[in-house]
This record gives structure tokens, sequence and C-alpha cells, in this order.
């Protein structure tokens, strides 16, 4: 699918500001710029990454509320349930919570929905569960902000309630909990507002200890990471320091996760969470119950974490099978559908489809079609759905949008999820469809690649890749740079490098590198020696058998 190279504007002004304050190279400051980083303060801090930067977490509405309270249950001696969703910003938050709490001598029980049974959310049942278990405060990590009937049923049980969330409130109304900890509250001045749970919990810690242990920053990262929220700001800081905690971890369940995954001793990348470690703590959530993984992550006996730790293999191998099962039958349906294939958003549906894989289903619909897409499970006439959206396309206010037809609905901007009446489906894919057609060109359906300067094929060298390894960790909201140089001229015919990756030789006349080009086996007869051409590539080091040199791992080729 041909891409639109958007070039970022380059800000000589400010270039220039950040390389004489810090020192900096031109190109460094540049991408400094492209992140939104726009004073010298917050470049500095974007650079250091050191945990003296975080800010005082007072300034999170009803943070007072919230430590009081629980000074409270410390004092008096009460019982704390900690309510926490299943996925792994849920799980990381629930046993950092928890390892919080038991350090203040707080006796605590643990509470993970049951994603097929309970679906994701409080729940009003939970009230008679807690006042069963003698519980006199409840504390929701990662769901909690619309949770209006479920809180108001557990205060009625005589129950108080803290809301730590980080999901978008449903407009300025607010759940009556004691205390409601979320950035995006409208009230809420924080000067950071894409905190995850975890990172929302370990303000909560900084709160009460004054500090956060560096020996947790390794559940913070975990859980940052795994949920994709901007490696800006202080989830920069967060994720930075905690990355080299996983490689030291202390916790017999995580270290055994590493082990059954096969990259204990490897240093720790954004990209081991987000494919590795992230798939293996959610795949429990997906196919039974998230308790395993919070039993994992806050095990003290290293032979019962290594058990749990092969459970979740188990899970995931059992989640890989179903999901490719479900994407199959989902891109037959959609192919076999000329109308549905058409259409800007894609909404497909089936009965039985397993709960646990719908998002990454939709995930692969969208990597496919660049659509965005809503995928649904019916079961006893109600669906239940994930959505995942495309650069341009608020998914939350487009269920907004259509609240009327649906029984629930939450999440973010690139990804929600949804309940409704199977009798309202195809009405929800018109009135889905209708909105989409008022909001998006048809531009947004080409799928684009931000590039965040051009630079000559001189300037690449390996001083320049050390220095942009200053920028890591690389993730959401702080991509691997992205240049493009034009006018290149190909030196030598591509190589096919396994199934479909090629590799060849490019020049501008004075200097050639060599460039490698993961799944675009399909250029493989159209790059000829002697052709003129212009690439899109992020730098990196090839040092397979031999000193290591620069190489561009392609994007895109013109």
């Amino acid at each position: 699918m041909p891409k639109r190279w958007n070039i970022r504007l380059q800000d000589p002004q400010l270039q220039q500001s950040f390389e004489r304050a810090l020192g900096i190279h031109p190109i460094i400051a540049q991408l400094l710029i492209n992140r939104q980083i726009t004073t010298t303060a917050q470049a500095k801090m974007f650079l250091l990454s050191d945990m003296p930067s975080l800010h005082n977490p007072f300034l999170l509405t009803d943070m007072d509320r919230a430590v009081a309270r629980i000074d409270q249950a410390k004092k008096k001696s009460e019982k704390i349930l900690i309510y926490g969703d299943y996925d792994v910003d849920g799980v990381t938050s629930s046993a950092l919570l928890r390892r919080l709490l038991n350090h203040l001598g707080i006796q605590t029980i643990n509470y993970i929905p049951h994603r097929m049974e309970e679906g994701y959310g409080l729940n009003q049942e939970v009230a008679e569960f807690a006042k069963s278990q003698g519980v006199h405060l409840l504390i929701t990590v990662d769901c909690g902000i619309n949770a209006f009937a479920p809180i108001e049923a557990i205060n009625a049980a005589g129950i108080d309630v803290i809301v730590i969330d980080h999901h978008e409130p449903d407009g300025v109304k607010l759940p009556p909990a004691l205390a409601v900890i979320d950035p995006k509250r409208i009230d809420c001045l924080y000067p950071f507002k894409n905190l995850s749970a975890v990172g929302l919990v370990a303000k909560l810690m900084q709160a009460i200890l004054g500090h956060i242990p560096l020996e947790d920053l390794d559940l913070v990262a975990l859980g940052t990471v795994a949920d994709v929220v901007p490696l800006s700001g202080e989830n920069r800081i967060f994720v930075k320091n905690g990355l080299a905690q996983i490689e030291r971890t202390n916790k017999p369940g995580l270290k055994a996760l590493l082990e059954v995954s096969k990259i204990w001793g490897k240093k720790m990348k954004p990209y081991y969470i987000g494919f590795i470690l992230g798939p293996r703590l959610n795949a429990a959530g997906r196919m039974d119950s998230a308790t395993v993984s919070l039993d994992l992550l806050l095990s003290e006996n290293p032979e019962d974490a290594y058990a749990l730790a092969c459970s979740l293999e188990a899970h995931n191998l059992t989640r890989q099978k179903m999901q490719s099962e479900v994407v199959e039958e989902a891109l037959s349906m959609i192919e076999a559908d000329e109308i549905l294939k058409a259409q800007d958003i894609i909404v497909v549906h089936k009965q039985g489809w397993h709960k646990g894989v719908l998002g990454i289903v939709a995930s692969r619909i969208v990597d496919k079609y660049y659509r965005p897409t809503v995928v649904i499970s019916v079961e006893d006439g109600v669906g239940t759905g994930s959505a995942r959206s495309v650069e341009g396309f608020h998914l939350h206010e487009a269920l907004t949008s259509c609240a009327a037809l649906l029984e629930n609905y939450g999440g973010h901007k690139r990804a929600a999820g949804l309940r409704l009446k199977h009798d309202n489906i195809a009405i929800f894919r018109q009135a889905i469809n209708d909105f989409a057609a008022q909001v998006l060109s048809t531009e947004k359906f080409v799928p684009s690649i931000e590039i965040d300067c051009e630079i000559p094929l001189s300037a690449i060298d390996l001083g320049l890749m050390e220095l942009i390894s200053s920028m890591e960790p690389h993730g959401e909201g702080n991509p691997s740079p992205v240049f493009c140089t034009k006018g290149l001229t190909v030196k030598s015919p591509p190589s096919l490098m396994g199934k479909d990756t090629i590799k060849f030789w490019v020049s501008d006349g004075v200097k050639s590198i060599s460039a490698v080009g993961f799944g675009m086996g399909s250029f493989k007869d159209k790059v000829k020696p002697g052709a003129e051409l212009d690439l899109a590539y992020t730098i990196s080091i090839d040092d397979w058998n031999k000193a290591p040199t620069v190489q561009l791992l392609l994007k895109d080729i013109k």
C-alpha cells in the first residue's frame, strides 16, 4: 500500500537554542522539537530522565484525601480491597498497590474481575463480597472513573471508595467516591496527563513514602509500556529507570517469567515488554482469570513462581492459536462482503468468538486494511466488542456519538470496548460510519510515515547512532527516529534474505551504506543497480560476525 511521507517542519531557531543551552547535536535538537519539547527545561528533563524530576504527587486532585484515608485505615487496622482490571496495567497496578499497603502493615485482599464472566470494570456484586470480607475501604486501579452505580452500591454497604484510574471521565460528572485520582478529570491541573494506572499508583507511593523504591520500578515500567501510553514526561522517567530494574529484578515471579520467555539476561527494551512479557501476562485474563498473572507478580517462592510462569506460557500458546483462527474467519468474512470491505469503519461480528482475543483481532484487521475496526462476539443476544483505530479517528468520540445504541462503552482515542444488543449491530454499523463520514477525509485512509528530518547519507555514522541512543527508550510517543534521504543511487542488486527481506547498497556519490527492508520482498525486482530512489528509514547497527557498522532499516522506498 502506498504511503504518505510527512516530513516534519524544521525549527532552526529553537534548534539553535537547544544546541547552545545543552551542547547537543542539531539532529538531536530537532528530534526533541519533533516530540513536542519546546523549552530547555523540558529538553533537559527528557535527556536526563532522573527520578528527582518527578512532579509533586499532591498536584493530583484528591491525592491528599486518598493519603489521609489510607492513613486512617492503617491506624484503625482496617482491611482494604484492591479492585483491578485484568490487563497488564491493571495487574501491575494491583501488585504495586498491594506491596505498598503491605509495607504499611495494612491487611489487603485483591479482586480482579473475570473477563468472560464479569466483563470490564467495577461491578455492583463486589459490594456484597467486600462486605462479607469485612472490608472498610475499596481502591480501584485502572477502572472506576465511570462506575457510578457500582460505587453507589459499595457506599451503601458502608464501604469507602478511592478511584485510581487514567481513563477518560464521562463528561464533568465524577463517581461518588471519597477520592478520585485521575489526571484526565477536568478539574485536575496535574502537569502530565498521560500516566498509566500503575504510574498513578507509583505517584500514590511517592506521596505516602516520599519516594518510589527503585526495586518497584520494574512493575511500573512493565505496566506503562504494556498499556501503550506515550513514553514522554514521567512515563519516560519510569520506563528508562525501570527497564534496568527488570534486568536485575529481585521478584521471583518476574524473574521466572523472564526465564520462561527466554529473555533473562538480555538488555531489557520496551519491545520485550510489548511483544513478549505483556502478551504472556495478558494471556491469563484473555483465556481464563488474570489472577494467575497477579499471583505470579506477588509470588515470593521461586518454585511456585516458575509453575505460574509456565501456566502463563501455556495460556499464551492457546491464545495464539485461538487468535489465528478468529483472524482468519474475520478476514474471510470481510473479503467475501464487498460492502463491508468498502466501508470507512469495519464492523464485523459472529456468534461465539472468544472475547479474550477480540482486541488483537481488531488490530490485525487494522494492519491489513488501515481502517478503524470493531470486532464483536455475540452470546445470548448480546454483543461484546473491542475496537482499534487509525491516526486521526477518535474511537471514544465515535462511540459517544452512538451511545444510544450501546449498553456501555469505554476506552481511549485508539482502543475501546463496548457492549450492545445483537439487534442493534447493523444500526450501530451504519451510525458509526455516518459519524466517520462527517469527521474523516479520504486521505486519512492512506498510511503515513512520520519522518523526523531529511539528512544526507554523509551524516550517518556510529557517532550519530550513539547520539540517537540517548533518546531511548523508544516506544509510543517517542518512536525510533525516522529519517529520509532523497536521490540515492542503487549500487548493488538486492539480495533476498529469508522469506521476505531484501538487502542492497545505496550511495550518494560520496558514501555507501547497506539498506535492509523487512517485509519488502515485493521491491526485489523494482530496485535495480543504477536506479535513483528516495528512502525512509531508521538507523541501526549491523554487527553480525564483524565490527559494528551502521545500516539503514527501511520504512519505505519511493
